[in-house]
């Protein structure tokens, strides 16, 4: 087996520690073309923020900040 290199989670990096479903365009960066949620071996977040990213987005979807589906 190959040795992967872990990602750091990009709020503990940048030491933010809240997720705010206002901020869109740093949630775009956990959303596939498709518009869905990235998994965490691929988003690179911690178990934690991960969690908050995934509710960040859906509320996001509710308040019309953020597409369901792609254009």
């Amino acid at each position: 087996m190959q040795e992967q290199k872990s990602k750091s989670c990009f709020y503990c990096t940048n030491n933010k520690m809240v997720v705010d479903y206002k901020d869109v365009n740093s949630l775009k960066k956990f959303v596939s073309s498709y518009m869905k949620i990235a998994p965490r071996r691929r988003s690179g977040l911690c178990a934690k923020h991960q969690r908050q990213v995934a509710n960040a987005i859906k509320r996001a979807r509710q308040a019309s900040l953020m597409a369901f589906l792609p254009k």
